[in-house]
């Protein structure tokens, strides 16, 4: 099992608006379908949270046990010499719905105020990705810590 990083971990909880998390899952026809998610959140050192509040093919396609891709860029990483090649990392993991209960309010009351507006009814639901993966571009494990 692989680790997010700390230094990256604030990183990806001010992702928004300038560098959002792109998601990726597996379309049933095969296809990747990939999303941009303002909620992404390194949870803690195993798992990165959202808030899924969309109503298409990605909310469609996530349920327990799917497997789900986030890709992370932030250019200055690469300048600062935390994250080679552009600046990016993939987290490859397993997801783990909560529409109620501890985790559901946790990644709600973690949440970015843009995204609670958008979704000021509370119908999304908090996906939790077990991340299995943790590497940069070049597919080299993240040892940053």
């Amino acid at each position: 099992m692989a680790r997010i990083p700390k230094v990256l971990q604030p990183h990806i909880n001010t992702a928004f608006p300038d560098n959002v998390c792109l998601v990726g899952t597996a379309l049933p026809n095969g296809f990747a379908q990939i999303s941009p998610r303002g909620s992404t959140m390194a949870f803690d050192d195993d798992h990165i949270g959202l808030w899924e509040r969309g109503r298409g093919s990605t909310n469609e396609n996530l349920s327990n046990g799917t497997k789900v891709t986030v890709f992370f860029r932030k250019p200055q990483l690469r300048t600062d010499g935390i994250l080679p090649l552009g600046g990016i990392a993939r987290f490859y993991g397993t997801a783990e719905i909560h529409k109620s209960g501890p985790i559901y309010e946790e990644v709600w009351n973690r949440l970015i105020q843009p995204e609670k507006e958008r979704d000021p009814e509370k119908k999304g639901f908090a996906v939790l990705i077990r991340i299995e993966r943790a590497e940069d571009l070049l597919g080299k494990p993240l040892a940053l810590d």
